[in-house]
């Protein structure tokens, strides 16, 4: 899991959110709290992280990430939804 922490490091993700905290956008833990037993939030999450959108946490739009590969997307939001590990 350290992996999607890594990850979510090199492409700024932490500018934006924190493991525990809301900053501009909802905390990890938030998100993963907020999509527990949602059976269809890894596909939803992996398309935002890809495509951004706005709307579902504020009005402040989350950007897209194109230069992202697929693995790495797949990896952080995994990595969110088991609640932002550091470990």
């Amino acid at each position: 899991m350290q992996h999607g922490l890594s990850i979510a490091q090199r492409n700024a993700c932490l500018g934006c959110h924190a493991i525990d905290r809301k900053l501009v956008g909802p905390s990890f833990q938030q998100v993963a709290s907020r999509y527990k037993g949602n059976a269809q939030a890894e596909a939803m999450l992996e398309r935002k992280v890809k495509d951004g959108g706005s709307g579902v946490w504020g009005m402040i739009p989350m950007p897209a990430h194109p230069a992202m590969s697929d693995a790495d997307i797949r990896t952080v939001v995994e990595w969110v939804l088991a609640g932002a590990p550091s470990k």
